[in-house]
């Protein structure tokens, strides 16, 4: 997915309208081209992106007179992809339609976390500053996740080889 694509989903799990997230990506990469020569040093173009879709969102939002940001376990995630390369791993597709199930049951809060992580390349603090949450929580969300996935039901019933290979002691 391209960035552009990705940062609209992005503003729309804020403002939950689609007009609204195009609106505010375009104002962003306006104001992006306008400080263009004041950014060349960035060290993370990516963060600074979403964190900028972020703050245009959050000030359309304020702009509305809504009262706050939803919590971000009602922030709607959509998966296009899954958190690895099929073509690397030399996956079926049916088995990362079952894993897409599995990400999918996932509870929102913990599927925006494996999604930001995992389908976007984000790191760990990356993920808790655009998220203002820890780290930590980040980390334990992503153990829910990972561990959600490879219990699934439809996942460990279909794949018991790969279930095991996921389960094992390390």
């Amino acid at each position: 997915m391209e960035m552009h694509e990705s940062l609209q989903h992005f503003a729309f799990s804020i403002l939950k309208s689609t007009q609204d997230a195009e609106e505010v990506v375009s104002d962003f990469f306006i104001a992006l081209w306008q400080r263009r020569e004041s950014l060349r040093q960035l060290e993370n173009p990516k963060l600074y992106f979403f964190v900028g879709v972020k703050n245009t969102a959050l000030n359309k939002l304020a702009a509305a007179k809504r009262r706050a940001l939803p919590p971000v376990e009602e922030w709607q995630t959509s998966l296009t992809s899954v958190f690895f390369n099929p073509e690397e791993l030399m996956l079926s597709s049916e088995l990362v339609k079952r894993i897409m199930l599995a990400v999918n049951d996932l509870p929102p809060k913990c599927r925006a976390i494996f999604k930001l992580t995992k389908e976007e390349g984000l790191k760990y603090a990356e993920v808790a500053q655009l998220l203002n949450i820890s780290v930590k929580t980040v980390e334990a969300q992503m153990a829910i996740a990972l561990r959600r996935i490879k219990t699934h039901t439809e996942f460990k019933s279909q794949f018991p080889e790969l279930h095991s290979i996921l389960s094992k002691k390390k």
